[in-house]
């Protein structure tokens, strides 16, 4: 078949992009970026979701196409990637494309699992208006709505794997929570397998089909994190629970942490639950779905990429309160007077110590908000490197006695030089 995939260059995309080609089908992939490919059943074409609202957009890409697949969505709204272009507008004039196109025999759209009558988040039910618009056109179509999905090279995957990792983990509220994840191979397998069967519509249902794809077993999602856990090969893992105020009081402030997976929202869909029927995933890919105990085929692997997770942002974060403390005490709580005494042991002239004092001040504050606000540090990682090894020598040659104090001032420059080598190098280009 000619399939055309939306959000090709996603998650779940991209892993139905390579299973697609492996069945042999022709794929033409409608992403932002469009890019140059040498295989002969592998096309791009430029698409956008947050703007390409008009039918006779995609009426136009339509041509020589038999299937479409829409894998596109997001969690989190973000400038003009919002939840009612992405998940509700373009989806419409996408499918109602492929209704008026001679051409399409069939619509398959990636929705989730909870978008439905009950639903109540904008997330759900954004989704929710574009499977019933679908569900109403004269279209064999179907609406596949999966769990948790897990993947190795996934987001979220990533990181529910560094909160399984941390000493403790909370439960939120008193709710069951229960999910029922599923493997990102089984989820790309089921819908590969509607392709391919093209399983029938019952009577009564329009012409659309929703399909839960979920894993072989719904747990609270505290155990889920303890089952990744133990996949990981590590032991128990305590739970604190926290009262349902503090709980919503937690997500409020999760709104505004960049990348953060926990707002009111999320909190809401999770007390709802996320659990089904695996009885139709089982029939589409020929066997049971595989359980979260073998969703980790790497435990050492994964274990150390975890707790890097979370070490991390520790020991960033540990640095940016070195330089702010350190900038704070070098304005004025620690002893001005002493401070011009070591400056002047420095070989700094009297005239250019309060320029020296508080323009290091200065410096220390700005690096300490670099590493917390700038995306990308790694400049600032080797900026600090210079500096501190600047100061190790000269302190050490100007003023000895801290070289052999003690309490070794100096000498706890080494682990701190260690420390920022170690996340230059960890540090993403």
């Amino acid at each position: 078949m000619r399939i055309l995939l939306t959000g090709a260059s996603g998650f779940i995309g991209q892993h139905l992009l390579q299973a697609l080609l492996a069945e042999g089908h022709h794929v033409v992939c409608a992403v932002r970026k469009p890019k140059n490919s040498s295989d002969a059943r592998l096309t791009y074409i430029h698409a956008d979701f947050a703007n390409d609202t008009q039918q006779t957009t995609w009426l136009a890409r339509l041509s020589g196409i038999d299937a479409v697949v829409n894998t596109v969505g997001i969690f989190r709204e973000s400038g003009s990637q919002t939840f009612a272009r992405l998940h509700t507008e373009t989806p419409r004039a996408l499918f109602a494309a492929c209704a008026e196109s001679h051409e399409v025999q069939m619509v398959i759209q990636l929705s989730a699992l909870g978008a439905d009558r009950e639903a109540d988040t904008p997330y759900h039910l954004s989704k929710k208006a574009a499977d019933d618009f679908l569900a109403s056109l004269p279209l064999r179509a179907y609406i596949v709505q999966p769990s948790l999905v897990y993947g190795g090279d996934g987001a979220s995957a990533r990181a529910f794997r560094t909160l399984a990792s941390m000493p403790f983990t909370v439960r939120l509220g008193s709710a069951p929570q229960l999910v029922q994840p599923i493997h990102i191979d089984d989820l790309v397998a089921a819908i590969v397998g509607l392709l391919r069967h093209r399983l029938p519509i019952p009577h009564g249902s329009g012409t659309a089909l929703r399909v839960p794809l979920v894993g072989p077993q719904a747990m609270p999602f505290v155990d889920y994190l303890q089952a990744l856990r133990t996949g990981m090969g590590m032991g128990r893992q305590k739970v604190l629970p926290l009262p349902g105020v503090l709980a919503r009081g937690l997500a409020h402030l999760g709104r505004w942490l960049p990348g953060g997976l926990l707002d009111p929202d999320a909190l809401r869909m999770l007390e709802r639950g996320n659990a089904g029927d695996a009885a139709m995933t089982a029939q589409l890919i020929g066997h049971p779905p595989r359980p979260v105990s073998q969703f980790i085929a790497d435990a050492a692997g994964a274990r150390a990429q975890a707790k890097l997770g979370w070490l991390l942002p520790v020991l960033r974060y540990s640095i940016v309160a070195v330089w702010l403390i350190t900038a704070i005490v070098s304005y004025g709580l620690y002893p001005v007077e002493a401070s011009y005494a070591l400056l002047a042991r420095s070989g700094i002239p009297d005239a250019l110590q309060p320029l020296m004092l508080y323009g290091a001040a200065t410096f220390d504050l700005l690096l300490g908000l670099g590493i917390l606000f700038f995306a990308r540090r790694r400049w600032l990682w080797l900026m600090q490197l210079g500096l501190i090894g600047f100061y190790t020598v000269v302190i050490a040659v100007r003023l000895p006695e801290f070289l052999l104090h003690p309490y070794g001032p100096l000498i706890k420059n080494l682990p701190m030089l260690a420390a920022i080598w170690l996340l230059y190098e960890l540090e993403e280009r």
